[in-house]
């Protein structure tokens, strides 16, 4: 099993949803100029491709935990909640998306520029709901004890998951705009 490196530890950083941007923007560039090739050029070659690969660490760990999308998916996959199969979303949730669902496949078959703005509208206030209520969570991951961690990253990972379905129902619409 190939295990993801831990990023937050490459960066001397606490495990956060919100982690503080400045910090993780100078550690990346401090690194950035440690691992450049240019300053290892005359040591071996099994030093120069050790400087490489953590070159490449940086670069990838920049990448994802300065994007808020990417870090929430990268830490959810650290512990193991976003493997396959293991992603339960609540029912009444999973109705209301078809529900979505079907008005997009009707307004497939007559545009209907009202009823798109309303499921726009649908769409924004489910969106609007799921960031207020996981926006606490996400702000005060950092200072839980390690006994409730695994509640909050239930709950990360409900939102996640609801926000993605949220994010295809939105792709549609977006077709749908340019067509008419």
């Amino acid at each position: 099993m190939m295990t993801t490196p831990d990023y937050f530890e490459f960066y001397q950083l606490p495990e956060s949803f919100r982690p503080d941007a400045a910090a993780l923007k100078r550690q990346y560039y401090a690194l950035s100029r440690e691992y450049h090739p240019d300053f290892h050029a005359t040591e071996s070659p099994e030093r120069q491709q050790e400087i490489l690969q953590l070159a490449t660490l940086n670069t990838n760990a920049y990448r994802t935990l300065s994007d808020e999308d990417q870090r929430m998916a990268y830490i959810l996959s650290r512990h193991g909640l976003l493997e396959e199969g293991k992603q339960e979303l609540p029912t009444d949730f999973l109705m209301e998306v078809m529900e979505l669902n079907e008005q997009l496949m009707e307004l497939e078959f007559e545009p209907d520029p009202a009823a798109a703005t309303r499921v726009e509208a649908d769409v924004n206030s489910l969106t609007n709901t799921l960031e207020a209520g996981i926006e606490p969570v996400l702000a005060g991951y950092e200072g839980l004890p390690a006994e409730t961690r695994p509640h909050a990253l239930q709950q990360v990972q409900t939102y996640y998951l609801k926000k993605r379905y949220l994010l295809r129902i939105r792709e549609s619409l977006a077709k749908f705009a340019t067509r008419s």
